[in-house]
């Protein structure tokens, strides 16, 4: 009797979810229409509060891990087992920027599992002028995204996901508001350590805008793959991003010796490689873990001849612990920027109740 209603309860859950995740599609949906006659915005929905996917060269949504923070750029690998764990990120990004995020996750039942956090984009302070250039006050751009997710077992290999994003932008004595969703499907397989996945990212629009002009949302389209092979211990990964449009150029700029006029590069290869990230993790133990990625559109988006020779790479450890794990990743994208993230991930079901 006990099983029947378990399992009548399961099914009901079941179904109830996919209403709503429909309806919340079909809104999305809507709003991203009405918006598609802007100019495409938003850009730091792209940076990942992640420092093992930071390391991994900034896109991945392959990685499964009983962490919370992998979670960010694909809300299939949410999962119970992430049950009462709370993320804490900050970022130092170029310039003045600063990023800093709080993220907690909960369960529901065996096969589901929701999250909910908030994370702030600073950009420093700026010097405000007139229309004819003239200094007026100072002020500081900012960008904020509330977020929730729900992810939940199709099958035991099978788990899809949702991420519902709120942003509000405040700059200046302008602010506008819109809503964005990501779209997520994971299949692991644990006896080959292979992992797929496919995310329709960032569709959606804005409800309030700065001025006369919707801005639209970086919406995007990604698939990965990750894998491990025998007893070796490490993870390959490739992640395929900006699948909505083939062409990607970008200028090459020489070494800056001469007055050489700026060259565009549209190549297949060139394109080919601006569409994909490798990433390699090191997994010694569970205790511990390095990931190293390349992505070689952040390298040519910065191709001047002051660009580092390490441009396009990017580095992270891990240290997992009982009741907690302590991730921080590193880049330097041009010679004079070196940015770096911090993860704290908290295991509140060790820390109050072992």
């Amino acid at each position: 009797m006990t099983d029947n209603i378990s399992s009548g309860f399961r099914l009901a859950l079941a179904y109830a979810t996919r209403r709503t995740l429909a309806a919340l599609f079909l809104i999305v949906v809507a709003i991203s229409a009405a918006a598609q006659d802007g100019s495409s915005a938003y850009q730091y929905l792209n940076i990942t509060s992640s420092s093992r996917i930071y390391g991994l060269g900034g896109v991945n949504i392959t990685a499964v891990e009983d962490e919370l923070s992998v979670t960010d750029q694909n809300p299939a690998l949410l999962g119970p087992e992430m049950d009462n764990q709370i993320l804490i990120d900050y970022m130092r990004y170029l310039g003045q920027s600063n990023f800093a995020g709080a993220r907690y996750a909960h369960a529901v039942g065996e096969r589901g599992a929701w999250s909910a956090g908030i994370r702030y984009f600073g950009y420093g302070k700026m010097q405000g002028t007139d229309e004819f250039g003239n200094p007026t006050s100072s002020f500081s751009p900012s960008d904020v995204n509330f977020n929730g997710s729900f992810s939940y077992d199709i099958t035991d290999r099978l788990r899809g996901g949702i991420t519902l994003k709120l942003l509000y932008s405040s700059y200046e004595s302008y602010s506008a508001f819109a809503v964005g969703t990501d779209l997520g499907i994971n299949y692991y397989d644990p006896d080959h350590e292979l992992s797929l996945s496919a995310v329709v990212a960032n569709l959606g629009g804005q409800l309030k805008r700065f001025n006369t002009t919707y801005d639209r949302l970086p919406f995007d389209i990604r698939l990965g793959i990750a894998k491990k092979f025998g007893t070796l211990p490490i993870r390959f990964s490739i992640t395929a991003w900006q699948l909505t449009k083939w062409h990607l150029p970008f200028y090459e700029t020489g070494d800056g010796t001469t007055d050489e006029e700026f060259k565009v590069k549209d190549t297949f290869f060139s394109n080919l490689f601006r569409h994909l990230i490798f990433g390699v993790d090191f997994i010694p133990s569970e205790r511990f873990y390095v990931a190293l990625g390349y992505n070689y559109k952040s390298r040519t988006d910065m191709s001047t001849y002051k660009r580092s020779f390490v441009s396009g790479f990017s580095l992270a450890a891990g240290l997992n612990l009982r009741r907690f794990n302590v991730g921080l990743a590193i880049a330097q994208p041009h010679s004079g920027a070196t940015t770096f993230m911090l993860n704290l991930n908290l295991n509140l079901n060790d820390i109050l109740y072992q």
